[in-house]
């Protein structure tokens, strides 16, 4: 599907997107851009919300050494950290 950017730079996320990401009315997303290509992720931010999403990979990398959830929690404070600079940034 293709969409019309408009006259202010706003593309609609189509509802069966946003319905099966998660994504609200207020909900906060981070825009990327990559290699040409833009992403759009949601950012959680309610701490119940991230809880139940660590909560429910606990356990899939186990016997692996690796640490997923700090990784997540650390992945996680970079995006909230990167969102509020660019907030500071525009002034809001």
């Amino acid at each position: 599907m293709t969409y019309k950017v408009g006259p202010k730079g706003q593309v609609v996320i189509p509802k069966r997107i946003r319905d099966r990401v998660g994504i609200g009315p207020g909900d906060r997303v981070m825009v990327d851009e990559e290699h040409g290509a833009v992403r759009i992720r949601k950012i959680i931010t309610d701490p119940a919300e991230r809880r139940a999403i660590l909560a429910s990979l606990r356990g899939s990398l186990k016997g692996s050494g690796l640490d997923p959830i700090a990784g997540l929690e650390a992945e996680h404070r970079r995006e909230v950290e990167a969102d509020e600079r660019e907030q500071r940034m525009r002034g809001l």
